[in-house]
């Protein structure tokens, strides 16, 4: 039964998860990103505590804070954070094409982690994925000159090693998480994003768009109480190299929602790039068992 209720988990993150990239970047065009984000995952993890003690659940004492703090701020802070970061000046469709690259990060943090070595198949796939970045972003470097495009690539990097790094450690060490555990990720994930936002000189100014409104509702409801935490099951269920490939349905619809909605740039550069970059991820994968 944990089995189909993990793969009725893993549908719904790639169903909902590619949307999210388009959510936030409708979201921060009137509200500052962190700021933004930290109140996301904040009222998601507040709603959820709140559910968990309507039906007379415990919630995790101190002595397990630790350990969630870690989670929320890798995760969250990180993982989620430097996307919403990125898509400053990265379009949505983009920042999914390069967060597909979480599973090169999960197979050389794994190996570092004292689990599989990368087989010669994933190594030809780490490369092959690289090759496929460098055609994404090279003939597109002078459109994107002053713009600020590295430091939103260098960010969806970041994300990617911090959500590789969390999803690593919350596999090896919390087994046996519950959801209350899932809603104190969320909300030290959301505190930390808060802060670092304040400490940026991030402030709520000018008139937040009910555009922007609606999609931090999407967000709060879809993307972190649903997915997240459809996620966090998943991966307790599942095998690493099956849960991942939700990245290749968020990437598809990602890309095509940025198109659709908001007109974002995709020439065919960028597709044979994109395309590259998961026959890289596929390679990686396959190669993993």
């Amino acid at each position: 039964m944990s089995k189909s209720r993990a793969y009725a988990a893993w549908v719904v993150l790639c169903l909902v998860w590619g949307t999210t990239y388009l959510a936030i970047r409708v979201a921060i065009e009137s509200i500052p990103p962190l700021l933004m984000a930290g109140v996301r995952w904040i009222v998601a993890g507040i709603l959820l505590i709140a559910f968990i003690r309507m039906r007379g659940d415990s919630l995790p004492d101190r002595r397990q804070w630790v350990p969630l703090v870690v989670r929320g701020a890798l995760l969250i802070g990180l993982g989620n954070g430097a996307v919403v970061w990125a898509e400053q000046t990265v379009p949505s469709g983009l920042a999914a094409v390069l967060v597909a690259l979480v599973p090169f990060w999960m197979v050389g943090i794994d190996a570092l982690a004292g689990g599989k070595v990368p087989t010669l198949r994933q190594i030809v796939g780490l490369f092959v994925g690289f090759a496929g970045i460098v055609l994404l972003v090279t003939p597109n470097t002078r459109m994107v000159a002053g713009t600020g495009f590295w430091s939103g690539f260098i960010a969806t990097q970041l994300a990617c090693a911090a959500w590789a790094l969390g999803s690593t450690y919350a596999r090896r060490r919390g087994q046996h998480d519950s959801l209350s555990d899932v809603a104190f990720e969320m909300l030290f994930g959301g505190l930390l994003l808060i802060l670092v936002g304040a400490t940026l000189g991030e402030k709520l100014g000018g008139v937040v768009t009910s555009r922007s409104l609606g999609a931090v509702v999407y967000l709060i409801a879809f993307g972190s109480l649903i997915a997240y935490s459809c996620y966090r099951y998943a991966l307790r269920h599942l095998p690493v190299a099956t849960l991942s490939l939700y990245v290749y349905a968020n990437t598809v619809i990602a890309v095509f929602l940025g198109t659709l909605v908001l007109g974002e740039p995709f020439n065919w550069w960028m597709g044979t790039g994109a395309g590259v970059v998961l026959v890289g991820i596929g390679l990686v994968k396959d190669g993993g068992g």
